[in-house]
């Protein structure tokens, strides 16, 4: 394994969107090797994981630094092969609904019940400047939160720098996997608590997303004069 050329390549698929300066002293770190090195240790084991590497950072790809507005957090991919797309929640690869994504597109149709397509690819959202991040970037097929420690450092990483950078974003935290981050953002952010969209699924009742996604459309009207189309 070329660590030095696996790592160029991920820098360089940064760039075009501007997250290349706000991920590089990590991405050119001894932390980032270790993460790669366990991913590749583990596939070499026969432990392959999910999404594949080419599409690990497909959030920040597709969402544009200078648009940033609203962090959605999440807690791992979905572990069935070829489902995850990099994008948490999304289904682009398979546009076939998985139960959490099934949940979300509900609340949001709760707030608009008349104008929402149910597209399962969520790059159209993280184009909108809405960084739709799990807590781990990785997990192992068929095995839930399998990569939960591996990729500690970089959220911290992560949610330090725009701590640092960022004021008055708007952070929402699904599930205590994601909550617990939340002390890594200050008060100058907006920050809402909503239960993990599986959670209904684990129920079978409907999830309690608390009008979030209005609640969000209403912020970013009032701070940013723009609508965001869900």
């Amino acid at each position: 394994m070329d660590l030095k050329e696996i790592k160029q390549k991920m820098f360089e698929k940064l760039k075009p969107n501007g997250w290349d300066k706000i991920l590089k002293s990590f991405i050119f770190s001894s932390e980032f090797d270790d993460i790669l090195t366990k991913l590749w240790t583990l596939s070499e084991s026969d432990k392959r994981f999910t999404p594949p590497l080419k599409q690990v950072f497909r959030a920040f790809e597709e969402c544009p630094y200078h648009e940033l507005k609203i962090v959605m957090i999440g807690q791992d991919p979905y572990p069935q092969l070829g489902v995850a797309d990099g994008i948490a929640f999304s289904c682009g690869n398979t546009l076939t609904e998985q139960p959490s994504l099934r949940f979300l597109f509900n609340g949001v149709e709760e707030d608009y019940p008349h104008r929402y397509e149910r597209n399962c690819d969520l790059t159209r959202w993280s184009n909108q400047g809405i960084l739709m991040l799990n807590t781990a970037l990785t997990t192992e097929v068929g095995q839930i939160g399998g990569h939960y420690d591996i990729w500690k450092p970089f959220t911290a990483y992560l949610l330090d720098t725009l701590n640092n950078h960022n004021n008055g974003l708007i952070y929402v935290y699904m599930g205590k996997k994601a909550e617990d981050w939340s002390n890594l953002t200050n008060d100058n952010n907006y920050r809402f608590y909503v239960k993990h969209p599986a959670s209904a699924a684990y129920n079978g009742s409907k999830w309690d997303c608390d009008d979030i996604f209005n609640k969000i459309s209403v912020l970013v009207k009032e701070n940013y004069n723009q609508t965001i189309t869900w």
